[in-house]
C-alpha cells in the first residue's frame, strides 16, 4: 500500500502540469500512466515541434456545452505564464502564424521540462502502469494497478480522450466518470479531415495533394486557412477547424478564391481579353489542376467570350461558394482532439473537482472543453492542470 496526497492518472500535458504544481506546494504526488513512453501526444504534436500555446488564447477559441466554463482557468494561467516557464528552461521558440508558438527544436524539450519540474517537486512518475480499479473508501480513494495499490484523498483523471488510439488513447476517463455517475457529453472526433461519398470523392481523387487558401463556413463558424485535397476527401487547417463545428448531414461552404469576386473578375476578363480560354483565366487564381477539374465538372471548355454570363455565374459560384456535404470524417484515428467528454456542469470551474465526488478531479481533454487548432488545446491542458494542481 502506497499513500500519497494525490494520485494523477495520465502523464500527458495536463497531468504533468497538475503534478508539478501540486508537488511544488509540498504535496506528495504519484503520476501513473499505462504507456511505456509518457507525453506521446506532446512529442508528435506540431510535426514534432509542439505548438505549445497560442498567444491569443481566449474563451472564444473553445467549444463546450458551457462556453463560460473555461474562462476562470484560462484567465488564471495565461499563455504568458507558460512562456515564462519555457524561458526559464531556455527553450527557443518561434511564432509561425496567428499567434501559434512552436519549439525551434524538438517537442521532447517540453516533455523534458515538465518531467524535470516534476522531479524537482518530488513527484513520482510511473510509466507502464495499468490501473485496474479505482474505488472510494470513506474520504479517500484506492487505486489498484496490476502490481501495486495506492491510496490518496484525491485522484485526478488526466487521461485525455479518444483521439489517436495508436499512441494509447482510451475511454478511461469516460469509464471512471460513468462509474461515479457523472454525466458525459457525447464524444466525437474533432480537428479531423472530412470524407465524402464515392460520387464526390471521384472528382476529388485527381486533386490529391492540391492545396489552396480558402474560407470555409459551417453552422455560423468561419475559418480562413489552407485547404488540402486528399485521396479520402478534404483536409488542411481550414477543414480541421471547421470539422469541430460540423455535424453529420451539414453542408460546408467553401470559397476557393476568397480574395477575388470571381464573377466580377470573369466579366472584366470577358471585356478586356475575350479570346482567352477559361482555363487560362482561372489558372491565374487557382492551381492548374483545380481549375481544370472545375471546368471539366461544369463541362466548360470555351474561350471566355463564348461563355454565356449565366455559365460564368455558375462557375463563379462553384469557386466562391462551393457547397458540399461530407459523408463523415476520418474519425479518432486521425483526429487531433476529442469533442465532448465530462460534462462541465459536474465540475468546479475553479478547481475541476467533481461536486458529487469530493476528491475526484478531471482535467485536460477529458473535459467537455475543446480548443481550435493552433496551440489552444495545449493552453487548456496547462490551465486546467494548474487549476487542479493548486487546489489539491
Amino acid at each position: 500500500m502506497k499513500d500519497f496526497d494525490a494520485i494523477i492518472i495520465g502523464a500527458g500535458a495536463a497531468g504533468l502540469m497538475c503534478a508539478m504544481r501540486a508537488g511544488a506546494r509540498g504535496k506528495s504526488v504519484a503520476v501513473l500512466d499505462h504507456a511505456q513512453k509518457i507525453g506521446e501526444k506532446i512529442r508528435i504534436s506540431g510535426g514534432g515541434r509542439c505548438n505549445f500555446t497560442n498567444i491569443f488564447a481566449k474563451p472564444e477559441n473553445y467549444l463546450s456545452q458551457n462556453p463560460r466554463f473555461c474562462t476562470s482557468a484560462l484567465s488564471r494561467y495565461t499563455p504568458a505564464d507558460f512562456i515564462e516557464l519555457i524561458d526559464k528552461h531556455g527553450i527557443a521558440y518561434t511564432e509561425k502564424t496567428k499567434g501559434q508558438l512552436f519549439c525551434e527544436g524538438s517537442a521532447t524539450q517540453i516533455i523534458d521540462m515538465l518531467v524535470g519540474e516534476c522531479a524537482d517537486a518530488g513527484v513520482q512518475i510511473k510509466s507502464g502502469v495499468r490501473v485496474n480499479r479505482i474505488s472510494r473508501d470513506g474520504e479517500g480513494f484506492t487505486v489498484i494497478t496490476e502490481t501495486e495499490t495506492y491510496t490518496a484523498p484525491a485522484v485526478v483523471i488526466a487521461t485525455g480522450g479518444l483521439s489517436i488510439p495508436k499512441i494509447g488513447a482510451t475511454d478511461f476517463a469516460h469509464r471512471i466518470a460513468s462509474q461515479f455517475s457523472l454525466n458525459i457529453i457525447e464524444p466525437r472526433a474533432g480537428l479531423v479531415p472530412l470524407t465524402f461519398d464515392n460520387e464526390i470523392l471521384e472528382s476529388m481523387k485527381a486533386l490529391a495533394g492540391v492545396s489552396v487558401d480558402a474560407v470555409v463556413r459551417c453552422n455560423a463558424a468561419k475559418f480562413s486557412e489552407a485547404l488540402l485535397f486528399t485521396h479520402r476527401g478534404l483536409s488542411g487547417p481550414a477543414i480541421l477547424q471547421i470539422s469541430s463545428y460540423w455535424r453529420e448531414g451539414d453542408a460546408v461552404t467553401i470559397d476557393l478564391a476568397p480574395e477575388i469576386d470571381v464573377f466580377a473578375a470573369l466579366k472584366t476578363a470577358k471585356q478586356e481579353s475575350p479570346k482567352q480560354m477559361l482555363q487560362t483565366v482561372l489558372g491565374s487564381w487557382l492551381p492548374k489542376r483545380l481549375a481544370m477539374s472545375i471546368l471539366a465538372e461544369l463541362q466548360l471548355d470555351l474561350s471566355i467570350s463564348q461563355t454565356p454570363d449565366a455559365a460564368l455565374q455558375t462557375l463563379a459560384t462553384r469557386i466562391n461558394a462551393w457547397r458540399v456535404t461530407p459523408s463523415g470524417s476520418e474519425g479518432y484515428r486521425t483526429a487531433e482532439v476529442t469533442l465532448g467528454g465530462i460534462d462541465t456542469r459536474e465540475l468546479s470551474s475553479k478547481t475541476f473537482e467533481a461536486a458529487k465526488v469530493p476528491g475526484l478531479y478531471f482535467i485536460g481533454e477529458a473535459v467537455d472543453v475543446t480548443g481550435q487548432l493552433g496551440g489552444f488545446n495545449f493552453q487548456w491542458a496547462w490551465a486546467s492542470g494548474v487549476a487542479a494542481g493548486e487546489s489539491l
